[in-house]
């Protein structure tokens, strides 16, 4: 075994140095000259004019300044007929799967996942595999040891003629053969339904796995890992995996579970932060000197980036057409950007929702910054303020509360996820049932959001609610102002800032 290890090893540290010969700028024009080609005669390329583009000189240039920008109502125009078993509508052939997401409205998004985009997944992977080699304080044996990929079920739902489900249970379920001698939990596990059974079965095969490496949402992990500690009665999970020495992690923010990791930890784990959409794998962490992610920009996705400044995006949540997007060559370190797409699944311009900046242009390296709809997605609850917004107008209907402002944060109490809301009203002195509003508040938001109940029934514990004047509201925004903070509270708060607004409150 350990000769097999020294092989993988050295062909990793091979392929890693013989990759990506051409320049971010060089792979991003190819990239987009590829796709142009290969979808010109769809509906969309004939719609657009795609076969003209590419007889123009500048081809990037006249492809801005051609296409619309798209948000998913705009791109569900085009994909619903593909849905319905359509061929050649913004990508050749029929599409046979779809990532199904949790939107923003009151509806679930169905992203389409051509065979090509199940190829760029696939070779993502083995980008982020062959950085690995950067990794130099992983231990030989590490390249023979198996992979826990613990994500959607891989059971998919046959709908229309395609397959749908989420897209990490559809990348599952379309691993290569040759990673199947890596893959746990398996195929058999990895297709149950049920979660909680889905991870029992992972707790009683647990001990005959040698896992090296881990992936999965944070929260879903965590949950994992202390059930497979609490089924063996052991007080790390090194007692079971031994050889576990890197996390891969993607979805929401890995930072605030990292202090709950260290408990179940009793050797070192390297992180890997990814960047897995329903639309795409887009970026990587490649070097363990930083958390900053790589842009995959030679993999079937062209970016662009449009400045996100006050004006960036409408009242409708569309960009504003007035805001030029730039390509990969133009874009400068620490500013923050709106992240646009178009990929071999046929996004043209796709507006993802999420804003990023680059730490470092040379590499083309960045971190997602937040969402243009300012997402609470701390635990994978996917909670967007339109969401939040539809719940406080829910309570004003059914109580006479009148609420004129509302913040929420995901904080710890008790070593546990809450969502703690404050909401400001006109009147205190009105009498009001606060078990009842967060029952009924709770209740709304699991009904309209799927993400947001499947978190409630496992990493996020408890909903808490105040309710304080508006004018707090009022008095908060006016300090901050003077501070050169915002000069409107944001209705999604990082934990920093809720206590420093707790603190606030207590003092008034």
């Amino acid at each position: 075994m350990e000769i097999i290890s020294n092989i993988i090893k050295a062909a990793i540290e091979v392929g890693s140095k013989l990759k990506r010969h051409e320049t971010p700028v060089e792979s991003q024009k190819e990239t987009l000259k590829e796709l142009l080609q290969k979808s010109k005669n769809t509906a969309f390329g004939k719609y657009y004019g795609f076969e003209s583009l590419l007889n123009t000189k500048n081809f990037q240039q006249e492809f801005a300044k051609e296409i619309p920008y798209h948000d998913y109502d705009d791109m569900e125009f085009w994909w619903r007929k593909s849905y319905e078993g359509k061929p050649d509508i913004c990508w050749p052939e029929k599409v046979d799967n779809f990532a199904v997401s949790s939107g923003t409205t009151g509806h679930s998004k169905h992203i389409p996942v051509t065979d090509e985009m199940l190829e760029s997944i696939r070779n993502a992977g083995l980008q982020q595999v062959l950085s690995l080699s950067n990794f130099k304080d992983l231990p030989e044996s590490f390249y023979t040891k198996q992979i826990l990929m613990l994500g959607s079920s891989t059971n998919l739902d046959e709908k229309a003629g395609h397959l749908e489900g989420e897209i990490s249970g559809i990348s599952a379920a379309n691993i290569p053969n040759w990673f199947h001698a890596f893959y746990k939990p398996g195929q058999e596990i990895s297709s149950i339904d049920d979660w909680d059974s889905r991870v029992e079965a992972i707790a009683k095969e647990a001990k005959n796995w040698d896992i090296g490496s881990i992936s999965g949402i944070p929260s879903w992990i965590e949950l994992m890992l202390q059930r497979v500690m609490e089924y063996h009665k052991v007080d790390s999970i090194h007692d079971i995996w031994p050889n576990l020495a890197v996390y891969t992690s993607g979805g929401v923010a890995l930072d605030p579970y990292k202090k709950s990791f260290e408990k179940l930890f009793s050797k070192p784990v390297q992180y890997i932060d990814t960047y897995l959409a329903s639309e795409g794998y887009l970026a990587t962490q490649v070097r363990p000197e930083t958390d900053a992610m790589q842009l995959i920009y030679d993999n079937g996705v062209y970016f662009e980036f449009v400045p996100f400044d006050e004006d960036s995006i409408l009242e409708s949540g569309k960009i504003n057409p007035e805001k030029k997007a730039l390509n990969i060559s133009q874009v400068e370190e620490g500013k923050e950007y709106i992240l646009l797409i178009s990929t071999v699944s046929g996004t043209w311009r796709y507006m993802i929702g999420d804003t990023i900046k680059f730490t470092d242009v040379g590499r083309s390296e960045i971190k997602i910054t937040g969402r243009t709809k300012f997402f609470l997605n701390v635990v994978g609850s996917q909670l967007s303020v339109n969401k939040m917004d539809d719940a406080i107008e829910s309570l004003n209907e059914e109580f006479p509360i009148n609420i004129k402002e509302f913040t929420v944060a995901a904080v710890k109490e008790n070593d546990e996820y809450i969502h703690h809301w404050y909401l400001g009203v006109e009147d205190l002195n009105k009498g009001f049932d606060h078990s009842e509003i967060k029952d009924h508040l709770d209740q709304k938001l699991k009904n309209n959001n799927k993400n947001y109940k499947v978190a409630r029934d496992k990493a996020l514990k408890d909903v808490k609610v105040d309710i304080v004047s508006v004018d707090q509201f009022i008095a908060w925004n006016d300090q901050n102002k003077k501070k050169g903070g915002q000069v409107k509270m944001a209705k999604v708060m990082k934990e920093e800032a809720f206590r420093e607004w707790q603190e606030f409150i207590a003092n008034q």
